[in-house]
């Protein structure tokens, strides 16, 4: 499996030839100097990334998947939103295609520095287009291959966050589009692989997929998409509640990440079975 020779310094794509295709559109942590001066603060800027998630996936490599990743922040712009803008969950609490407020409802940007809509088409050009121009290159590269092709958009999330969701999250939540994005036995097998471990999990709750899972997942075409939002206390050591700059993001811990990532390996090899029947 080799980079992509279009992979730019922020982007990457590293291919492989199995009908697996993975997305990582929320870890990265790069903001430029021009935006993030005008940011209440660098580490509320990165507040909301999912952390250590490409660390967690790494061994999809060796299962032959393409990945997929972007080194530019969400608070950048988030390349998993409509990017006409429109909510992908109408009448509840989210974010939007360039972020002003974190999860948590924090201003992003110091008073008047927000983006407005000429700033937002241009990071749109320069952000949002090219990684999407990766996936639906990489999409038809792998159809071309195989009958079907599963892409996995791979997220996580802090498990209490109120004004995004009651209580506390499952362990594992997967997103289908309420059904719409990926043929029904293969959400079958992703949950079936969920329920052989002892963590929770829960199908189309409160995250049914975002727009990568929505705009991708064509069953009818052979692409099959799944949005997988993981819960960071399966992962890493989380403590549930407000987080400050000063213990979050909890550091990497391979030990405490081993009993997810083995369940997550049982998963994606489950998917890719069923791809290639």
């Amino acid at each position: 499996m080799t980079p992509s020779a279009n992979a730019t310094p922020w982007l990457t794509v590293t291919r492989g030839d199995a009908p697996l295709l993975l997305s990582l559109p929320h870890t990265g942590t790069e903001i430029p100097p021009e935006i993030e001066a005008r940011l209440v603060s660098p580490e509320l800027g990165r507040k909301d990334t999912d952390w250590w998630i490409d660390r967690l996936y790494a061994f999809a490599r060796g299962l032959g998947a393409t990945v997929v990743h972007t080194a530019v922040s969400r608070t950048v712009i988030d390349v998993n939103r409509d990017p006409s803008g429109a909510s992908l969950y109408p009448g509840q609490a989210t974010t939007g295609l360039c972020p002003v407020e974190t999860f948590d409802g924090e201003p992003l940007y110091r008073p008047g520095q927000a983006p407005d809509e000429d700033e937002v088409a241009e990071r749109r050009a320069r952000w949002f287009q090219p990684y999407h121009a990766a996936l639906a290159e990489e999409l038809a590269r792998l159809r071309a291959r195989h009958a079907r092709v599963v892409i996995y958009d791979a997220h996580s999330i802090r498990s209490v966050i109120p004004r995004l969701f009651e209580g506390e999250l499952p362990h594992f939540n997967i997103g289908t589009n309420g059904g719409a994005s990926c043929d029904p036995e293969l959400a079958g097998l992703v949950e079936a692989a969920c329920a052989g471990t002892a963590f929770s999990r829960v199908v189309n709750g409160r995250f049914k997929g975002g727009w990568i899972t929505r705009h991708y997942g064509r069953p009818d075409d052979g692409v099959h998409a799944v949005q997988m939002e993981l819960a960071c206390r399966g992962y890493m050591d989380e403590t549930p509640g407000p987080v400050t700059p000063a213990d979050w993001p909890r550091p990497w811990d391979e030990a405490r990440a081993a009993p997810v990532r083995a369940a997550l390996t049982g998963l994606l090899q489950s998917a890719l079975r069923w791809a290639g029947a």
